[in-house]
């Protein structure tokens, strides 16, 4: 078949036992686990890495506290265990936090909310997090006066997009080939391999490769790829649910997240955001269409900031909101009438009729499980792949990982470049952790860093996020790979796309 835009079709030499669409956090999970299990692999990605739902969060990484009420008992214990090993994973992204339930009595009554607090320390063995126990809110309190008592908890923070971008650095260290900015844009069973036609949607050239297995892991596109691409009915429906959050500046200046109750039963999480802001979200919106169009609604705003409002002494409004963002869950359909009641559990289908070449497609899933999705899919592969050995994700750090406690990693590396500013090594400790000797090897002075972009973004990280880490646009750099779109101007912004609009021939290096 020859592709619309009349270029040549080039033939790659390679076949691949796996090809994996959809480079979100499953995506880059599977490819992780099946290459680190010896299977020659290679990721698409139609957009950036974590380019949509992957990046855009309430950045937890969580049991699911009110999952407890629709009895997803199987699903919070998995992520309840899966805290930690993620926590051992990467210390440098995931780390700690603890939550405050303000009791609100005639929303849920204090037996209902101590027995699932019960259920959340005892469903899995607490090793670092610590226990829940009730609190009593004085006159230092951020909340209003009414509010006496309440609750607190233990869940991790997690820097979503980078956990991203970590499994599939991890899965190229493993030899897997992972192509950003690349659509699959056809896949047909031809004899005892997938024919597969990938566009790079840079340069508009189309490349077809084989593989003995396919992997659909396209988020919420993946029942587009079903109908479009591969022409197999989709054996699973999903439910695309919208979850917007708001950035203000922080409502107070205490180390703890606060988890709201609302009168329609719902939830919002108000978040420790960037040591400079509170992140403020998530709501569960319905949406049909394209995914990638979403954006927060004046509903959803007026609805965040009225339950933070009734919540919390300082009170914002539309003028405070610094940030907005919205991503779409492809939730599992379960027929649940209400969207917030809809399962956040996966599942994952395998067709292999008649013995075709199989094509494995994952329905549903959240963060927090991603790596026992993927170890999970990894099994299922490996009938096909009798020569794979065990999955290794567990007890393997990823990329930067390697160290155990932040502040130790600091005072290491603060006193190898003493003149780097403390609030940007902070920064380096928890994105980048070791590899921050990757991007300051050879620095003896700020001078060394190249150009300054504002805020602390050198060019030598910039190189480095462009020589290793597939970045290739402003919204990569500032959103993804960091945060520092909340800070940056747009003078520095436009400057900062110059540099790498300059450097346009060098941004697939990291492929």
């Amino acid at each position: 078949m020859q592709p619309q835009n009349n270029l040549p079709i080039v033939m790659p030499m390679n076949m691949y036992d796996l090809i994996v669409v959809g480079g979100g956090v499953n995506g880059c999970g599977i490819a992780h686990d099946a290459s680190g299990r010896g299977l020659n692999v290679l990721l698409c990605e139609q957009n950036d890495l974590a380019s949509h739902t992957s990046s855009n969060s309430s950045k937890l990484i969580h049991g699911g506290l009110r999952y407890l009420e629709h009895y997803e008992f199987r699903l919070v214990r998995e992520a309840l265990k899966e805290r930690e090993v993620l926590i051992g994973n990467a210390p440098h992204i995931i780390w700690p936090l603890r939550f405050r339930l303000p009791h609100r009595p005639h929303l849920r009554p204090r037996w209902m909310i101590l027995a699932g607090l019960f259920l959340y320390d005892n469903l899995s063995k607490l090793t670092t997090l610590k226990k829940s126990k009730g609190v009593a809110f004085g006159p230092d309190s951020p909340l209003v006066d009414e509010v006496k008592k309440g609750f607190e908890y233990s869940d991790a923070w997690v820097d979503d997009a980078r956990l991203v971008v970590l499994n599939a650095m991890a899965a190229r260290d493993n030899g897997a080939d992972i192509l950003t900015r690349t659509s699959c844009i056809s896949a047909k069973r031809e004899q005892d391999c997938w024919l597969v036609q990938l566009r790079d949607n840079i340069t508009q050239q189309v490349t077809e490769t084989r593989c003995k297995m396919l992997v659909n892991a396209a988020g919420p596109w993946v029942a587009d790829l079903f109908d479009g691409v591969v022409d197999v009915k989709a054996p699973q429906n999903v439910r695309l649910i919208k979850g917007s959050h708001i950035v203000v500046p922080k409502l107070h200046d205490q180390e703890q997240a606060y988890i709201l109750q609302n009168e329609d039963n719902r939830i919002v999480f108000v978040i420790p955001y960037e040591d400079n802001f509170s992140l403020i979200g998530t709501t569960d919106v319905e949406i049909k269409g394209d995914p990638s169009q979403v954006q927060i609604s004046e509903e959803e705003i007026s609805y965040l900031i009225d339950v933070t409002n009734q919540n919390f002494k300082h009170k914002i409004c539309r003028d405070d909101i610094v940030h907005t963002y919205s991503g779409v869950r492809p939730l599992l359909d379960d027929e649940s009438s209400d969207a917030q009641a809809i399962t956040r559990d996966y599942t994952l289908e395998v067709d292999h009729a008649d013995k075709t070449p199989p094509l494995l497609s994952v329905f549903g899933g959240k963060i927090t499980t991603y790596r026992k999705l993927a170890e999970a899919a990894g099994n299922k592969i490996n009938q096909f792949f009798p020569q794979m050995t065990a999955s290794k994700t567990k007890t393997n750090v990823l990329p930067g990982g390697d160290f155990k406690d932040q502040e130790i990693l600091f005072a290491q590396l603060h006193k190898t470049y003493p003149w780097l500013d403390s609030s940007l090594l902070t920064r380096y400790v928890r994105s980048y952790g070791t590899l921050s000797k990757t991007i300051l090897h050879g620095c003896i002075s700020v001078e060394d860093m190249g150009q300054h972009f504002g805020c602390g973004l050198y060019q030598r990280e910039v190189e480095y996020l462009i020589d290793r880490e597939w970045a290739h646009t402003v919204d990569d750099v500032i959103w993804r790979r960091s945060k520092l779109g909340l800070r940056l101007s747009a003078l520095e912004k436009e400057q900062l796309g110059t540099f790498l609009n300059a450097s346009g021939s060098e941004c697939k290096k990291a492929s």
